[in-house]
Protein backbone atom coordinates (compact mmCIF):
# COMPACT_ATOMS: atom_id res chain seq x y z
CA UNK A 1 0.00 0.00 0.00
CA UNK A 2 1.31 3.41 -1.37
CA UNK A 3 -0.02 5.65 2.28
CA UNK A 4 0.57 9.29 3.04
CA UNK A 5 1.11 9.97 6.74
CA UNK A 6 0.09 13.60 7.90
CA UNK A 7 2.47 14.44 10.52
CA UNK A 8 2.10 16.80 13.34
CA UNK A 9 5.48 15.94 15.22
CA UNK A 10 8.64 13.78 15.53
CA UNK A 11 7.64 12.47 18.89
CA UNK A 12 4.24 11.43 17.46
CA UNK A 13 5.34 9.59 14.29
CA UNK A 14 7.64 7.26 16.01
CA UNK A 15 5.46 4.37 17.04
CA UNK A 16 3.10 5.32 13.78
CA UNK A 17 5.86 4.39 11.63
CA UNK A 18 6.90 1.68 13.53
CA UNK A 19 3.74 0.04 13.26
CA UNK A 20 2.98 0.75 9.88
CA UNK A 21 6.60 -0.55 8.73
CA UNK A 22 5.36 -3.52 11.27
CA UNK A 23 2.42 -3.82 8.73
CA UNK A 24 4.95 -3.94 5.46
CA UNK A 25 3.43 -0.56 4.95
CA UNK A 26 6.49 1.92 4.52
CA UNK A 27 4.49 5.18 4.55
CA UNK A 28 6.08 9.16 3.15
CA UNK A 29 5.28 11.81 5.67
CA UNK A 30 3.69 15.05 4.72
CA UNK A 31 3.59 18.08 6.69
CA UNK A 32 0.88 20.77 7.01
CA UNK A 33 0.09 22.02 9.99
CA UNK A 34 -0.99 25.99 10.01
CA UNK A 35 -2.05 25.70 13.42
CA UNK A 36 1.30 25.85 15.36
CA UNK A 37 2.06 28.90 16.93
CA UNK A 38 3.97 30.65 17.66
CA UNK A 39 6.72 30.43 14.51
CA UNK A 40 9.40 29.38 17.14
CA UNK A 41 7.46 26.33 18.08
CA UNK A 42 6.43 25.54 14.34
CA UNK A 43 9.96 25.75 12.80
CA UNK A 44 10.92 23.91 15.55
CA UNK A 45 8.46 21.01 15.23
CA UNK A 46 8.70 21.32 11.34
CA UNK A 47 12.82 20.92 11.53
CA UNK A 48 12.90 17.93 14.25
CA UNK A 49 10.32 16.29 11.83
CA UNK A 50 12.69 16.52 9.33
CA UNK A 51 15.84 15.56 11.06
CA UNK A 52 13.83 13.01 12.28
CA UNK A 53 12.52 11.45 8.66
CA UNK A 54 16.02 11.77 7.38
CA UNK A 55 17.57 9.73 9.66
CA UNK A 56 14.88 7.06 9.37
CA UNK A 57 14.76 7.38 5.96
CA UNK A 58 11.31 8.43 5.04
CA UNK A 59 10.08 10.56 2.54
CA UNK A 60 8.77 13.70 3.97
CA UNK A 61 6.68 16.15 1.68
CA UNK A 62 6.89 19.45 3.73
CA UNK A 63 4.09 22.13 2.64
CA UNK A 64 5.83 25.15 4.89
CA UNK A 65 2.40 27.19 5.36
CA UNK A 66 2.56 29.03 8.43
CA UNK A 67 -0.94 30.22 8.86
CA UNK A 68 -1.54 32.23 12.33
CA UNK A 69 -3.93 34.90 10.27
CA UNK A 70 -5.77 32.36 8.42
CA UNK A 71 -6.08 29.81 11.17
CA UNK A 72 -7.18 32.91 13.71
CA UNK A 73 -9.36 33.93 11.47
CA UNK A 74 -11.21 30.92 10.67
CA UNK A 75 -11.62 29.93 14.61
CA UNK A 76 -12.42 33.52 15.31
CA UNK A 77 -15.11 34.35 17.30
CA UNK A 78 -16.39 30.96 18.49
CA UNK A 79 -12.79 29.22 19.45
CA UNK A 80 -14.25 26.63 20.84
CA UNK A 81 -14.57 24.91 17.50
CA UNK A 82 -10.86 25.69 16.50
CA UNK A 83 -10.00 21.66 17.06
CA UNK A 84 -12.87 20.93 14.85
CA UNK A 85 -11.55 23.22 12.02
CA UNK A 86 -7.95 22.13 13.07
CA UNK A 87 -8.76 18.76 12.07
CA UNK A 88 -10.53 19.51 8.69
CA UNK A 89 -8.08 21.45 7.15
CA UNK A 90 -4.92 19.45 7.81
CA UNK A 91 -6.92 16.21 6.76
CA UNK A 92 -8.51 18.18 3.42
CA UNK A 93 -4.76 19.07 2.78
CA UNK A 94 -3.58 15.74 3.20
CA UNK A 95 -6.52 13.88 1.25
CA UNK A 96 -6.15 16.57 -1.39
CA UNK A 97 -2.38 15.44 -1.42
CA UNK A 98 -2.72 11.88 -1.54
CA UNK A 99 -4.90 11.91 -4.08
CA UNK A 100 -2.77 14.46 -6.39
CA UNK A 101 0.32 12.28 -6.42
CA UNK A 102 -1.15 8.74 -6.53
CA UNK A 103 -1.34 7.41 -3.16
CA UNK A 104 -4.18 4.88 -2.15
CA UNK A 105 -4.71 6.08 1.37
CA UNK A 106 -3.82 8.43 4.13
CA UNK A 107 -3.92 8.33 7.66
CA UNK A 108 -2.79 10.89 10.22
CA UNK A 109 -0.05 10.52 13.53
CA UNK A 110 -3.03 12.70 15.60
CA UNK A 111 -4.46 9.67 16.13
CA UNK A 112 -1.49 8.55 18.58
CA UNK A 113 -2.29 10.84 21.00
CA UNK A 114 -4.90 9.84 24.11
CA UNK A 115 -5.52 13.78 24.61
CA UNK A 116 -6.69 14.90 20.87
CA UNK A 117 -10.67 13.95 19.84
CA UNK A 118 -10.19 10.59 18.34
CA UNK A 119 -13.53 10.71 16.86
CA UNK A 120 -13.62 14.21 15.73
CA UNK A 121 -10.47 13.23 13.47
CA UNK A 122 -11.92 10.06 11.71
CA UNK A 123 -14.67 11.73 11.10
CA UNK A 124 -12.39 14.70 9.74
CA UNK A 125 -10.31 12.07 7.56
CA UNK A 126 -13.09 10.41 6.19
CA UNK A 127 -14.78 12.98 4.49
CA UNK A 128 -11.54 14.84 3.54
CA UNK A 129 -11.27 11.41 1.94
CA UNK A 130 -14.98 10.96 0.47
CA UNK A 131 -14.23 14.35 -1.00
CA UNK A 132 -11.13 13.66 -2.89
CA UNK A 133 -11.48 9.50 -3.74
CA UNK A 134 -8.45 8.20 -0.85
CA UNK A 135 -8.86 5.81 1.47
CA UNK A 136 -8.86 7.01 5.10
CA UNK A 137 -6.47 3.98 6.49
CA UNK A 138 -7.29 4.07 10.33
CA UNK A 139 -5.61 2.96 12.95
CA UNK A 140 -5.71 3.62 16.62
CA UNK A 141 -2.24 4.16 17.31
CA UNK A 142 -3.28 5.51 21.04
CA UNK A 143 -1.85 2.13 23.22
CA UNK A 144 1.46 3.68 21.89
CA UNK A 145 1.58 6.82 23.00
CA UNK A 146 4.17 6.56 26.15
CA UNK A 147 6.31 4.22 24.30
CA UNK A 148 6.42 6.56 21.41
CA UNK A 149 7.28 9.57 23.89
CA UNK A 150 10.09 7.69 25.58
CA UNK A 151 11.63 6.87 22.76
CA UNK A 152 11.64 10.83 21.36
CA UNK A 153 13.25 11.35 24.89
CA UNK A 154 15.92 8.72 24.36
CA UNK A 155 16.50 9.99 20.78
CA UNK A 156 16.74 13.58 22.32
CA UNK A 157 14.04 14.64 19.70
CA UNK A 158 12.59 18.12 20.32
CA UNK A 159 8.98 17.96 22.64
CA UNK A 160 6.62 20.30 22.77
CA UNK A 161 4.51 20.98 25.51
CA UNK A 162 1.14 21.51 24.27
CA UNK A 163 -1.07 20.55 21.32
CA UNK A 164 -0.12 23.18 18.99
CA UNK A 165 -2.46 26.32 18.86
CA UNK A 166 -2.05 29.68 21.05
CA UNK A 167 -5.41 28.38 22.53
CA UNK A 168 -4.09 25.39 23.38
CA UNK A 169 -0.84 26.81 24.89
CA UNK A 170 -2.60 29.07 26.78
CA UNK A 171 -4.88 26.49 28.37
CA UNK A 172 -1.80 24.34 29.36
CA UNK A 173 -0.40 27.24 31.30
CA UNK A 174 -3.61 28.39 32.77
CA UNK A 175 -3.94 24.86 34.06
CA UNK A 176 -0.07 24.85 35.27
CA UNK A 177 -0.89 27.92 37.26
CA UNK A 178 -3.98 26.53 38.99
Amino acid sequence: MNLLLHTCCAPCSIKCIETLRGEGIEPHLYWFNPNIHPFTEYRSRRDTLASYAASIEVPLHIDDTYGLRSFVAAVSPDFERRCTYCYSVRMTSAARYAAEHGYDGFTTTLLVSPYQNHEGICEAARRAGDEYGVAFVYRDFRPYFREGQQAARELGLYMQKYCGCIFSEEERYRKKKK
